[in-house]
């Protein structure tokens, strides 16, 4: 049975260690997993290339997108557009590998509205204490902006019980076990089987009548 790969969308507050559990996951099963690539308005940093860390478009280009439809989800930032082309997402779940959206809850909310398949999973550390001193821990960030981010996750908090499955970040290698365990399980659901399941049914018919 050929297997189609599953759309997966992970978010999670800021300092929840959600990009190191991607890496990780990646890093794993490289063959069984995709991490979405963006396409952006912005210009390219030093050292990133186009197809790698993202598409560049112009924004007449991304306009275009927009109007064909081609973007799974796609939102504006510091005049910037950022959105997940429909095109790579599909070609990879073609080919039978789950694909990783990383995004935040509102885009998670539009995707699995417009694709109610997909599967929405928040990852959060074990409590709020454990968040606090992993953002103070980065030292990169004033206490101001670490406070700003502590109130950003108090208004995320709100929509995860929106989400298919609850990851809680304590011990990274258990958490990585953990979450492909539950995409593996995903699979066997017996919504994503309807093919196969039909299949059966009229097989079965058939050698009951002795066709088969």
């Amino acid at each position: 049975m050929d297997r189609r790969g599953i759309l997966i969308v992970v978010s999670g507050f800021s300092g929840s260690g959600k990009g190191t559990l991607m890496k990780e996951l990646l890093s794993r099963y490289a063959e069984k997993y995709a991490l979405s690539i963006s396409a952006t308005t912005r210009q390219p940093r030093e050292g990133e290339s186009d197809g790698r860390e993202y598409f560049f478009k112009s924004k007449e280009d991304f306009e275009k997108m927009i109007a064909k439809e081609e973007l799974i989800e796609y939102a504006r930032y510091v005049e910037n557009y950022y959105g997940t082309p429909r095109g790579y997402v599909e070609e990879q779940l073609d080919s039978g590998r789950d694909v990783i959206l990383e995004i935040e809850i509102q885009g998670a909310l539009k995707v699995k509205e417009r694709f109610p398949d997909t599967l929405l999973m928040f990852v959060t550390p074990p409590n709020v204490q454990e968040l606090k001193s992993r953002l103070v821990g980065r030292g990169t960030e004033t206490m101001e902006v670490i406070e700003s981010r502590m109130r950003r996750a108090a208004e995320e908090a709100q929509g995860m019980d929106q989400y298919d499955y609850l990851i809680v970040n304590d011990d990274l290698d258990t958490c990585v076990e953990e979450m492909h365990t539950i995409i593996q399980g995903e699979h066997h659901r017996s919504t994503r089987n309807a093919e196969f399941m039909r299949e059966i049914k009229e097989d079965l018919k058939r050698s009951l009548k002795g066709e088969i």
